[in-house]
């Protein structure tokens, strides 16, 4: 059973929410500030800490902040969620240690347990996935020789058509599926290429390729973008970054990526 603290100043809404994820099964504690989040963080087994960012006295910025200072246990999952929704909001939260962003007017409390469970979820993919690469770099998985790839996607459907075929001709390919997580991956240096969907949570495509383009261990990597749909001016803006190929996903098949793919990474 996953352990949750609901940080919430209002005391109707806290209680609707914990009603909510007590009935999904959670273990639910809550807390109205700061100071009573950090001590919870300090004496608990926590899973996951679903924080507002405005609290009295200290916000959810600095309650991150804290948080991931080192006098905590890092593997707590913070998911923000607030309307505070500006993209420079989502951005400070991110880069500051959270994993997650959820806009509160954009579900009921049914939805928002969903949304969680499905962050969370994605949240043990990625340490499963950072894990795995970890154990590549210190020799204790078989070097197979195959070529790397890595697919910023969050859409399963392309995933599975995409990925599935790349896997099946002998690449090896790693997921992730939202754009923040997906730039941490990237800037690892581990790879011979990079997929990118230009419509991303968290990050979007053109914002990844630029970061990528930034740092000198990866700047050189391939990079093929993808899209589900793009007017002519915005493509020839994309094409500008450097990257290596553009592709509508409607107007490409897994095999022609696949081909493309191999023949990028011969060159």
């Amino acid at each position: 059973m996953a352990k949750i603290v609901i940080v919430e100043d209002d005391p109707m809404i806290a209680e609707i929410y914990k009603k909510k994820f007590s009935e999904s099964g959670f273990e639910v504690l809550t807390a109205v500030s700061g100071e009573e989040v950090l001590n919870l963080a300090k004496k608990e087994k926590i899973d996951i800490i679903l924080l507002d960012l405005i609290l009295p006295k200290m916000d959810g910025f600095e309650i991150t902040k804290n948080l991931r200072s080192g006098k905590y246990d890092s593997g707590i999952k913070i998911i923000i969620f607030s309307n505070l929704n500006q993209a420079e909001d989502k951005e400070k939260a991110m880069n500051l240690g959270a994993n997650g962003f959820i806009t509160k007017s954009n579900y009921n409390p049914s939805e928002l347990v969903a949304e969680v469970q499905r962050l969370s979820s994605q949240m043990d993919e990625q340490k499963k996935n950072e894990e795995r690469i970890q154990n590549h770099e210190n020799g204790s998985e078989k070097e197979d020789g195959k070529k790397r790839i890595l697919m910023i996607e969050d859409e399963e459907v392309f995933l599975d058509m995409f990925g599935g075929k790349l896997k099946q001709d002998g690449f090896s390919v790693t997921f992730a599926k939202n754009g923040a997580w997906g730039l941490r991956e990237a800037l690892r240096g581990n790879f011979d290429l990079f997929i990118v969907d230009m419509m991303m949570p968290t990050m979007s495509g053109e914002e990844i390729v630029t970061k990528i383009k930034m740092e000198e261990s990866v700047k050189n990597t391939p990079i093929i973008m993808l899209s589900a749909s793009i007017d002519k001016v915005i493509e020839k803006e994309i094409k500008k970054l450097d990257i290596t190929s553009f592709f509508l996903k409607t107007q490409i098949t897994p095999s022609e990526l696949s081909r493309k793919v191999t023949e990028i990474l011969s060159q």
